[in-house]
């Protein structure tokens, strides 16, 4: 039994296949990084990294993640790195992570390219600054885990439904503000033209009320002047309810004529697969609601 034990396991070693040739690639900075092996313990840092990594079927491979990475579902089993204040090195080495990948966000490259660098684990930096360019990430993180051709499926796959809605685009694009957020000083947030949100939106058939805008946080007296077609609010209805029941919102005529409208956050302000989503049902409804 020893014999024939040997003589499997010789011919096991033989018909193994050779190791996989490191990967070298360039990331959103320029950074020239190599990746030895297929990663086995991958660790994205923020919520849109999880994503992506999960959109490539890699969710097993996932050891940390930071505080506020919700979705898909099973991200939020996995240990945490970090959050809000910060994220810990030690946290992460104790994951034995064989991949990081992270955004110049909070500073998350700045903290953790050196010290990650330094233990031979290799960092990933992307970046998202239009729709191409988180199709373009989908790639790069296939291809640092080892799965190009599953990167290049699922970005192209993606890339055929934005097509699909560019095809039933009306010819005339409605002007239109999207507020992101409320600050406290009575200003709002808008998604502005330069951003990969506001890239979203001319893909679903909009074009920008505010496009000069060179600032994200402007006045509602602004957005009135400007005078939208449709008015879109990143967040739940109760909110948009309780904003445009404040003074001067009726002054506007989207709020007036009801076209006020609610998307979802997590389509439009985190860059990933579900942006596509967001995507179709804008452009289904800019076509439905606009002047």
């Amino acid at each position: 039994m020893l014999h024939v034990a040997l003589v499997l396991a010789s011919l096991i070693g033989v018909a193994a296949p050779a190791a996989a040739e490191p990967v070298r690639l360039t990331d959103a900075v320029g950074r020239q990084v190599e990746v030895a092996r297929p990663p086995l313990r991958i660790v994205p840092i923020f919520a849109s990294n999880a994503e992506l990594v999960a959109a490539l079927g890699l969710s097993d491979r996932v050891v940390g993640v930071e505080a506020y990475t919700r979705f898909p579902p099973e991200m939020t089993q996995k240990p945490q790195v970090g959050g809000r204040l910060g994220f810990s090195v030690d946290a992460i080495v104790a994951q034995r992570p064989d991949l990081l990948i992270v955004t110049p966000a909070r500073q998350a490259m700045h903290q953790l390219i050196d010290p990650m660098t330094r233990l031979g684990v290799p960092v990933v930096v992307l970046l998202a600054r239009s729709v191409a360019e988180v199709m373009d990430n989908l790639r790069l993180v296939g291809r640092a885990a080892g799965v190009p051709e599953r990167g290049e499926a699922v970005a192209r796959g993606l890339e055929m439904r934005l097509v699909a809605v560019e095809s039933g685009l009306a010819a005339a694009a409605p002007r239109v503000v999207m507020i992101t957020g409320r600050l406290g000083n009575g200003l709002v947030l808008i998604a502005r033209a330069d951003t990969y949100t506001g890239d979203a939106i001319v893909r679903a058939g909009g074009r920008h009320a505010l496009e000069r805008s060179i600032v994200s946080h402007v006045s509602p007296e602004a957005i009135v002047a400007a005078d939208p077609d449709v008015l879109l609010f990143a967040g739940t209805q109760a909110d948009l309810d309780a904003l445009a029941a404040q003074p001067g919102w009726r002054l506007s005529r989207a709020v007036r004529e009801g076209r006020a409208y609610t998307v979802a956050r997590a389509e439009f302000l985190i860059p990933g697969p579900r942006t596509v989503d967001g995507i179709e049902k804008l452009a289904a409804r800019l076509r439905r609601g606009s002047p």
